[in-house]
């Protein structure tokens, strides 16, 4: 029932333009995922949205063996916050609930939309392939914290896991309201002293 009150709580305070973007895969920007980030109580619900470029290096669907054992790895990786996102030991935090998926954007098309340009030659068919297919990365986590307090300081691992990971667009959400912050690969440390 918490989780529940978690996300009405990221639901009511996402601004339209964010949640126009997450609803759209192909509204992204290379480079700049989005993590939004709550503190209710002694828990931390963190959810995670970055372009596949961003975390596996292309877009398209994974065809080769290859692709797809980069897919596996990255939401493996993805599916441990503590290690991306790291929160001061004092703080007393270990993950409840943590899971990561990859989304495309065929998924949100119909069949009949996808098999429409098959009658170009092979190059617009190629083009309209790579337009279609791109992907997003999704995580949400739960972590539990003894003192959320002292998790005052986020240090961002992140970069260092996804080299084409640029800057993170990141919306923190406590008792005190909402607060937005951009996380850049050259500065990867958050500063939440305030937020409490």
């Amino acid at each position: 029932m918490k989780n529940l009150s978690l996300v009405a709580l990221f639901a009511l305070a996402a601004n339209p333009v964010s949640a126009e973007e997450t609803r759209q895969l192909g509204a992204h920007e290379h480079g700049v995922g989005q993590l939004d980030i709550a503190f209710d109580g002694t828990q931390i619900a963190m959810e995670l949205r970055a372009p596949g470029a961003d975390i596996v290096g292309f877009e398209y669907e994974a065809q080769s063996v290859d692709d797809r054992a980069k897919v596996d790895a990255a939401v493996a990786t993805l599916a441990r916050p503590l290690d991306l996102f790291s929160l001061p030991s004092a703080a007393g935090c270990s993950v409840v609930q943590a899971s990561a998926s990859l989304e495309s954007e065929e998924e949100h098309e119909s069949h009949g939309d996808a098999h429409a340009h098959e009658d170009h030659g092979d190059e617009d068919h190629a083009d309209h392939a790579h337009e279609a297919g791109h992907t997003e990365f999704h995580a949400e986590y739960l972590v539990n914290c003894a003192d959320p307090a002292a998790a005052s300081v986020i240090s961002f691992a992140y970069f260092d896991t996804f080299p084409n990971a640029l800057e993170l667009e990141v919306q923190v959400i406590s008792d005190k309201g909402a607060t937005a912050f951009e996380v850049e690969r050259d500065a990867p440390t958050l500063d939440l002293r305030g937020m409490f």
